[in-house]
């Protein structure tokens, strides 16, 4: 029996769940906006058996870059104290799945996965709404160009609402990875390694690169 656990903390949730094979045995999910660093730690610890499995599944982002860094680094020494793989996953596509058990039948109408970014940007990818294979490439893209490109009715997402109100037009539906979904989530969307995508620049710029001659 293979004992998994899912962390993420990509976007404004907090998600865990601990699973024996594909069996949830103990979740914790919360919108916690801040404080991801304060309290993984003490989450995971609270789980049955101190969280302790023999494979972590992390979110890879897009999302915060805080937030990737402290789901990221948590995984990684979790994953070498016990001796176990650590594989990722994106935050879009777990937006996707959710938006998929949610509204499972909602005709040819792509999903659409938005989430918050910085700096007036947004997150976002299409998916097929019954496949979930992705139809665009995750992007950060300013919500007034993005207002542009996105023309489906119903979007997703933490940064769905941010993005119907500047269109003028549509549903949004506002929702956060879940760690509990796991096991639905499409192979094809399970990374073998945890390597971060950010999804745009870093925030911080070097000195060397801003200076000028």
């Amino acid at each position: 029996m293979l004992r998994q656990l899912v962390i993420e903390t990509a976007t404004e949730a907090l998600s865990l769940a601990l699973f024996d094979d594909e069996v949830c045995v103990a979740r914790y999910h919360d919108v916690i906006g801040r404080g991801h660093a304060e309290q993984l730690m003490p989450r995971i610890a609270a789980l049955p058996g101190g969280g302790r499995a023999g494979g972590i599944a992390v979110d890879t982002g897009p999302g915060s870059f805080t937030g990737l860094r402290v789901g990221l680094a948590a995984a990684r020494a979790l994953g070498y104290a016990w001796e176990a793989p650590v594989c990722g996953f994106s935050a879009l596509a777990m937006v996707a799945l959710a938006a998929q058990r949610i509204h499972p039948a909602e005709g040819a109408e792509a999903i659409v996965a938005v989430i918050t970014g910085g700096h007036g940007e947004l997150f976002w990818q299409k998916f097929d709404r019954h496949s979930l294979a992705p139809l665009t490439s995750p992007a950060s893209t300013p919500i007034n160009s993005l207002s542009a490109l996105v023309t489906e009715h119903r979007l997703y997402g933490s940064g769905a609402e941010v993005l119907v109100t500047a269109r003028s037009f549509g549903d949004a539906v506002t929702l956060h990875p879940d760690a509990a979904d796991f096991p639905m989530l499409p192979a094809a969307h399970v990374r073998a390694t945890a390597a971060p995508l950010y999804g745009r620049n870093a925030d911080a710029v070097p000195s060397a690169a801003r200076m000028t001659f």
